[in-house]
């Protein structure tokens, strides 16, 4: 795997944003005294997943670089159903007008409106976290906004470790992902999972690959949205019912391994492994077979610094773990956490996994691949370039469940 508007009234929106007071460390930097920064969340800051997860590396940007301590402006909750009058464009605006002088738009959905706040606001460097703006070879490149960057962790990774942890501990040999919306990262992340399932399948429980099922649901959007979505428990419910024994989350919250971590508590043979955030395994610890989290803070750190450095440059950045220690805070963008409801055995196998994709000895964007429709996505021996994952065309051939939307 290689190196991805509608104003408000001015006072409506400054009543909805709030500041964010985090303590801050020692002073290990030069930070003006009056420096502010925007952290516009798609859900809620609480959400024990992926918005919880920018929330929190917004507040290690103010202790490790001694902002002062109202220097972070968050307003979570940003998305059509929470807040259906509120554009990217005006957060910004407002953002802008209350100090901000960096932003951060967190959220594959808020492309349009950041792209056009990114325009109205030359001079405020912002970061479009998941993004393609800032890539010269992307489909999505803009070469007129050279204020806005983009960073994403290679969650591929990650979920390839999921993967395989629910292949090593399925006792049914039936596993299931619960999907968000479908574009894209979507696609890639339940590929890798998949990838990921098979090969752990095959080569640590010695089982013939054909043999592993695994399904793909998806709700509709990245959280539960009531009358909009699908509902994430009752999807989880029809996993289980199927004969899924492991449910592998891939929306923001925290739904599945309630669900499933209730069913445990009955006395069923059933695990989950939830999304985003390093303790999501907390609602259901004995179910949970380990989480694949974001660690957005150092990439942060070193935007930030470079801001108050004046050297901000718009640059797109895909960034791996930390193969040394994949759950360091200070230094990887990715990792897993195992849960309790991993064992030993399977512990010791994921162990060897991690430290083979680590090395580069274990492979798995490498042909023969095909896509779900039977078309080749890569020949024998020919390895996946970034370009290739990212812009997943499909679900890969072996999963059960739609590439796109209907």
């Amino acid at each position: 795997m290689g190196r991805q508007g509608r104003w408000l009234k001015r006072f409506a929106l400054l009543a909805a944003v709030s500041l964010v007071v985090a303590a801050c460390g020692d002073d290990d930097g030069e930070a003006p005294e009056d420096f502010k920064f925007g952290m516009i969340l798609v859900g809620p800051q609480n959400d024990q997943g992926w918005s919880q997860a920018h929330y929190e590396a917004g507040l290690y940007v103010v202790e490790q670089l001694g902002l002062p301590a109202d220097a972070m402006i968050v307003l979570d909750k940003v998305n059509t159903a929470d807040r259906p009058e509120t554009s990217i464009e005006s957060v910004v605006d407002e953002m802008v007008a209350g100090g901000a002088q960096m932003i951060f738009a967190t959220s594959d959905d808020m492309k349009d409106g950041i792209e056009a706040a990114a325009a109205q606001h030359p001079d405020i460097p912002m970061i479009w976290s998941s993004g393609d703006s800032a890539w010269a070879d992307g489909k999505g490149y803009r070469a007129d906004l050279t204020n806005l960057g983009n960073i994403m962790g290679r969650m591929e990774y990650a979920k390839m470790i999921a993967g395989c942890a629910a292949a090593l501990t399925s006792q049914t040999g039936k596993l299931a992902y619960l999907g968000p919306l479908i574009n894209d990262e979507t696609r890639r992340l339940v590929n890798s999972a998949f990838l990921g399932a098979r090969y752990c399948w095959e080569n640590y429980r010695e089982q013939d690959p054909s043999t592993l099922g695994f399904e793909v649901k998806w709700i509709g959007f990245w959280f539960n949205i009531p009358g909009f979505t699908l509902d994430p428990t009752q999807v989880t419910n029809e996993f289980l019912a199927s004969g899924a024994d492991v449910v592998i989350s891939g929306i923001d919250t925290t739904e599945a391994i309630v669900r499933v971590g209730q069913a445990f508590a009955a006395d069923e043979a059933v695990w989950a492994i939830p999304y985003d955030f390093r303790g999501a395994c907390a609602a259901a610890p004995a179910a949970c077979l380990g989480v694949p989290y974001f660690n957005w803070g150092p990439s942060y750190v070193d935007a930030m610094q470079s801001v108050i450095d004046d050297e901000f440059e718009a640059t797109w950045l895909w960034l791996g773990p930390d193969w040394d220690d994949i759950n360091n805070p200070d230094t990887s963008a990715v990792g897993w956490v195992s849960g309790e409801g991993l064992s030993a055995e399977a512990s010791a196998s994921l162990d060897d996994f991690i430290a083979g994709l680590g090395s580069g000895d274990i492979e798995l964007y490498r042909g023969p691949l095909n896509w779900q429709d039977g078309s080749v996505f890569l020949t024998d021996g020919e390895e996946a370039t970034d370009f290739q994952i990212w812009y997943a065309e499909q679900l890969l051939e072996g999963i059960v469940g739609a590439s796109a939307a209907e």
